[in-house]
């Protein structure tokens, strides 16, 4: 189904907010990539400086005021239009603008998305957190929500976000609103100045704009107002999944997110990498070509390390009871290894003097060992080394020396089975999360047509036609490897798709509407 025209022609007015919050170089090197200083410097106001005194003052700005200038020059806004913003260089906590348009009865918070080394260690917070009551409180504590949503939200407790996401919406809303005593309390944060009774921009409405790392922002902020502000809609383009299914799905009234072509970004989660890697190594044991001492030290590396957090989340929750029935078990295995390990070491032990396994050709780290030549030969007889080839680690059981392809033991088929499954999820799998809100999806309708070689680039992407559909968010739970995934998230790229689209449209009621005579 095709998405509504309301949406797709809002979302393309809103874009530019979105786009103009990277007010640093990166948007110029990618839009201008052989000029990309001229323009940067024209953007950020250095060639005019006697201007500065009329720019407006923002947090972490430079002493020239250029990160104003460069979002007000590209939006094509006089400085009074922007109220308040911040240039922020700290983990967590997201650089915004804030924009008043009377013209249109608006105010505009634009969220940068990631563009400096903090915004990424940001965008790598992405374990997930338990998000709290005062997080879902659009949702919960709104009177314009149809009560089934929000049953459904506070009945299936705890949800779960992505958790450098979730704190760096968290300390924005403390930023922009402030911290009320009670629910039911007036809050004087800076929206409740513009937005209150009485107030300057009472009755406007409110728009959340911002792309990637700040569209998924957005939309945790979006949660956290709408209950204040029932005229609130949040635009997310691009934005990563942060949200769990229930959550993502009750905020669909209110959250809107754009996602273009096979942009990485929407797919990014740590079950879609681990899904990913997990296909890396299937398809690298597949080959014969490949190197199988190489790819058996990668899923051993991979296995120990999924291992590792599963053991650790599952640490503070297990009694000493369950911690017994488990070493008990292991007991029985390790026992029961034993009879046929013998036969297995004599087997692979020339494959192992010729393979380059790195730390696991001396899996037992003894001095002694390093030492005597003649001892490190007999350990293989020993019955002690055999027990110390079954690697206890954290309660998990693991030979990794016990390698045959047409096992179940194999190692990778062992990481195989600790990958998350997007189908069939089991309980000890980590939280899946889903793009929030109502998702639409812009894909490219018709192929380049073939030309000759006089026809230029610019020509051909003219030729380019664009549909936007509704789409399911489950959809976007695995990456999809793909020539055009990284320029796909481009944010240019997204709003030119969107004006195609509604020129299309034009062109096309234009056609169909009757001719009175």
């Amino acid at each position: 189904m095709e998405a509504p025209e309301m949406k797709i022609r809002e979302a393309e007015a809103l874009h530019k907010f979105a786009e103009a919050a990277y007010t640093g170089p990166l948007l110029d090197v990618g839009r201008n990539p052989f000029v990309f200083p001229c323009a940067w410097l024209y953007r950020q106001g250095i060639l005019s400086p006697w201007t500065r005194n009329r720019r407006p003052v923002l947090d972490g700005d430079n002493w020239w005021r250029g990160h104003a200038a460069a979002f007000l020059k590209y939006v094509n806004l006089p400085p009074e239009a922007l109220r308040h913003g911040r240039v922020s260089q700290v983990k967590c906590e997201a650089a915004y603008f804030i924009v008043v348009l009377h013209q249109l009865q608006s105010v505009v918070i634009a969220i940068r998305g990631t563009e400096t080394p903090e915004d990424l260690i940001t965008d790598g917070l992405c374990k997930e957190c338990t998000l709290s009551v005062d997080d879902l409180a659009g949702l919960i504590n709104c009177n314009y929500i149809h009560s089934n949503i929000k049953k459904n939200v506070t009945s299936s407790f705890p949800h779960y976000g992505h958790s450098g996401i979730v704190e760096a919406a968290r300390e924005l809303f403390m930023q922009i609103e402030g911290n009320p005593e009670g629910p039911d309390s007036e809050s004087y944060g800076l929206l409740s100045k513009l937005l209150g009774f009485g107030c300057e921009c009472f009755g406007y409405n409110v728009r959340i704009v911002g792309h990637s790392l700040g569209g998924a922002i957005a939309a945790l902020l979006g949660l956290q107002l709408y209950n204040r502000y029932p005229n609130l809609h949040v635009y997310s383009y691009g934005p990563l999944p942060c949200l769990d299914l229930v959550v993502a799905n009750a905020c669909s009234e209110f959250v809107t997110s754009i996602i273009f072509g096979n942009e990485f970004s929407s797919r990014l989660s740590i079950g879609s990498i681990m899904r990913l890697r997990a296909a890396a190594i299937t398809s690298l044991s597949q080959d014969p070509k490949a190197d199988s001492a190489m790819i058996f030290k990668l899923a051993h590396r991979f296995l120990d390390v999924s291992k590792y957090q599963r053991n650790k989340s599952k640490a503070e929750d297990e009694s000493e009871y369950h911690s017994g029935a488990i070493q008990e078990d292991l007991n029985h295995q390790i026992r029961r290894s034993q009879c046929s390990i013998e036969q297995e070491v004599q087997a692979i032990r020339k494959d192992l003097v010729t393979a380059d396994y790195g730390e696991y050709m001396n899996p037992f780290g003894s001095e002694d060992c390093l030492n005597n030549e003649h001892e490190q030969c007999s350990l293989w007889s020993d019955t002690r080394a055999r027990d110390h080839i079954i690697e206890i680690d954290n309660a998990e059981f693991t030979n990794p020396f016990a390698i045959d392809a047409h096992s179940n033991h194999d190692p990778v088929s062992q990481f195989i089975d600790t990958v998350p499954n997007s189908e069939n999820p089991s309980a000890d799998d980590p939280p899946e999360l889903y793009l929030p809100g109502f998702v639409i999806h812009v894909v490219l309708e018709k192929k380049r047509p073939q030309t000759d070689l006089k026809t230029s680039w610019r020509m051909l992407e003219r030729g380019k036609c664009y549909r936007a559909y509704i789409a399911n968010r489950e959809s976007f739970k695995d990456i999809i490897v793909s020539p055009s995934m990284f320029l796909d998230h481009l944010p240019w790229r997204c709003h030119d798709a969107l004006q195609k689209i509604l020129k299309a449209q034009t062109a096309k009621d234009q056609v169909t509407e009757p001719h009175i005579i």
